[in-house]
């Protein structure tokens, strides 16, 4: 089947995702410019999952963009994606609001690794359907950056409940691991 309709059904959701996570952000009731210190946390966690959703919607977009077609198990690993970052907004409303409380900062952290699992799960769909010697299989390989986030992402966890500080900057790190562009699709695609 076409991939469109499940393309254009993601960056739906994914334009959903970040305009509930901006409507969470609640405007300070003073005119002070002070008042907007209180905001800080909010303001960094609604920076760092807007970040992320990025991250997902570009590389969603390379991906399907060396894919072909899709079947159900692929629309199916799709949605698996899709509801783990729609979880996103509620993550980041409770880092946010609690101030980076170890609980929330782990709960983020969680939803974070889940993501990226499911998103590990839907590129081998994807390599499956179009065979190991497709060009998004070459584009993929070893898929370094992926496997990394997922370890990052399993020692932030805990260390959320010793210093959450340190498990923030872990996600942080990955997101600029990523903010780097992933050329690999890109060197593979016919020009």
């Amino acid at each position: 089947m076409n991939k469109g309709r499940m393309e254009a059904f993601s960056d739906g959701v994914l334009a959903i995702i970040i305009t509930i996570m901006v409507l969470s952000l609640a405007a300070p009731h003073s005119a002070n410019p002070e008042a907007l210190r209180a905001l800080a946390p909010a303001l960094f966690s609604y920076a760092l999952s807007f970040l992320f959703i990025g991250i997902y919607w570009t590389n969603h977009h390379h991906l399907l963009q060396a894919t072909k077609h899709v079947d159900g198990r692929v629309l199916w690993t799709n949605l698996h994606l899709l509801f783990w970052l729609t979880l996103v907004p509620f993550a980041t409303a409770w880092m946010g609001e609690n101030r980076y409380a170890s609980w929330p900062v782990a709960l983020y952290g969680v939803v974070l690794l889940l993501a990226a699992i499911a998103y590990f799960v839907l590129a081998r769909a994807l390599v499956a359907l179009h065979g190991k010697d497709s060009v998004l299989a070459t584009a993929l390989g070893r898929d370094v950056k992926g496997k990394a986030s997922v370890l990052i992402y399993l020692a932030a966890i805990p260390l959320a409940f010793e210093r959450a500080w340190i498990a923030v900057a872990l996600y942080f790190l990955v997101a600029l691991m990523w903010l780097v562009p992933d050329r690999r699709i890109e060197k593979v695609l016919p020009k």
